[in-house]
């Protein structure tokens, strides 16, 4: 972030001198005289991610703006670019940027012709190049029915059109299918600390909350929907698997899909629908009594050798179930796993399409169920380190846009990620790792006529991965 004080007292002829404790025989004395100092000078990474990607432009694609052009300083562009960077650079709110907005590292890389705001058309914005929150709130707070009628907030965002942006992005990042696209599907808590709309108590997390619906392919998110926490934890995901798997055939008709999740998602209209459009799935199926009964033998087994041993017993079996109340509209194939650790007997069970010719019952739990975990780290990855959790604006609507913003930032760094940081030590770094050692660095702005200079701290740690990241990165062909 600029110093904006050091900015403020350049203005004065001669800064006050700040005395700390002597060095030995040496006085230490500094003062804000630097010029413009920035904190996220690696940031200019991302906007070279950009260039390639051009995912912020797709997404300012989704917008409508009603505003009238002769009066607008700030593109739709330009404030989802602001708004997305800061997110990833660590500027979670909003209130950040009424003092980001003069910062002329930020404007850069927002891409502001005049990036100091010299030339502002009011006096009282000259010196802040970008946007403060009072404008950047309008793409949360403007109604889906706006208009140009309406006097402030006529940014209008169309959800439809960014859902398919994401899915978009994710197959043009392969010129190629993958030899097999998995479908994972989560709910995870957003906990709520206000009277935001939506608001419900869940009585699982033990808090007012949020439950929004994730998918993603591997490290690619596909979509993020916002739900009030009163709902099925399956709600909405067969609408959201039908746009997907509709958007994926259409440009590969012929690819295998899976789809994956725990026994939230296990519902018979899922898996019928799955069954008759030749998708497989592997869904985590709850525990009962017929089930229990079936392994019954297996889990004495279990605990005897784990009471000989000392150690966690288990085994694998295959079922053929089918609910007792037709719920299930077929027979399927179960897989139990009898196991038994120090703590106690610990039975599972999932129910999927896939043949135990191909897939026998242990290979199937351990390799390919168990490996769903992996996306609920993505999840933790973008709801920790991208903020999707600062749902505090009062209406559904804008916090779905806020989850959005989170989304866009979460596949810009992974874009980063995937692009720039391929056969270097920070290649399966976490946002946050890449954050604090890539995208934080020190540097001094100077802007002339010709030329934008950005002085980088000397002892950067981290120099040689910067270079390998723009090494990669000139290998992408630009799109913006």
């Amino acid at each position: 972030m600029l110093n904006t004080e050091a900015a403020f007292l350049m203005t004065e002829c001669k800064s006050k001198p700040i005395e700390f404790h002597a060095l030995d025989n040496r006085e230490v004395v500094a003062h804000f005289d630097g010029g413009d100092i920035s904190s996220d000078a690696g940031g200019l990474l991302l906007r070279e991610v950009e260039q390639r990607s051009g995912i912020l432009k797709g997404f300012a694609a989704c917008f409508t703006d009603y505003r009238k052009p002769e009066w607008i300083e700030h593109p739709v562009e330009d404030l989802l670019a602001q708004r997305i960077y800061g997110l990833c650079l660590g500027y979670e709110d909003l209130n950040d940027h009424d003092e980001l907005r003069a910062d002329p590292m930020l404007a850069v890389m927002v891409g502001k012709k005049d990036p100091k705001g010299e030339y502002r058309r009011e006096a009282r914005d000259r010196g802040k190049a970008l946007a403060g929150k009072s404008t950047l709130n309008r793409l949360e707070l403007t109604r889906a029915d706006a208009g140009t009628g309406d006097r402030y907030k006529k940014i209008v965002m169309n959800p439809e059109a960014i859902d398919r942006l994401m899915v978009d992005h994710f197959l043009d990042a392969h010129r190629e299918p993958p030899g097999q696209i998995i479908l994972d599907l989560d709910a995870t808590d957003d906990p709520i600390h206000g009277h935001q709309e939506g608001r419900f108590f869940h009585g699982y997390y033990d808090s007012y909350c949020y439950l929004p619906l994730y998918i993603f392919c591997g490290e690619f998110l596909l979509s993020a929907q916002l739900r009030s926490a009163d709902v099925d934890p399956a709600k909405g995901a067969l609408t959201d698997l039908k746009r997907i798997v509709a958007q994926i055939r259409g440009k590969w008709r012929r690819a295998h899909i899976l789809v994956r999740g725990d026994s939230g998602f296990c519902r018979d209209a899922i898996m019928d629908w799955c069954e008759r459009q030749e998708i497989d799935y592997v869904f985590g199926l709850a525990k009962n009594v017929r089930l229990l009964k079936e392994i019954s033998e297996e889990l004495k087994s279990a605990e005897a050798a784990s009471a000989r041993t000392g150690e966690m017993a288990r085994s694998f079996k295959n079922l053929r179930y089918r609910t007792l109340e037709n719920t299930w509209s077929r027979t399927r194939r179960v897989v139990a796993k009898a196991e038994h650790l120090k703590k106690g007997s610990n039975p599972r069970f999932v129910v999927t399409s896939l043949p135990a010719k191909l897939f026998p019952a242990e290979v199937l739990y351990e390799a390919l169920y168990c490996a769903r975990g992996e996306m609920e780290n993505r999840i933790k990855e973008q709801q920790y380190g991208l903020f999707a959790d600062r749902t505090s604006t009062g209406t559904m609507r804008g916090n779905q846009l806020r989850l959005y913003f989170s989304s866009i930032g979460y596949i810009l760094m992974h874009d980063l990620r995937r692009l720039a940081l391929k056969g270097t030590a920070l290649e399966r770094a976490q946002c946050t790792t890449i954050r604090l050692k890539l995208l934080k660095i020190g540097a001094q702005i100077q802007v002339t006529v010709r030329r934008v200079w950005i002085r980088m701290a000397a002892g950067y740690p981290y120099k040689d991965i910067v270079q390998q990241a723009l090494d990669n990165l000139r290998q992408v062909p630009l799109r913006c």
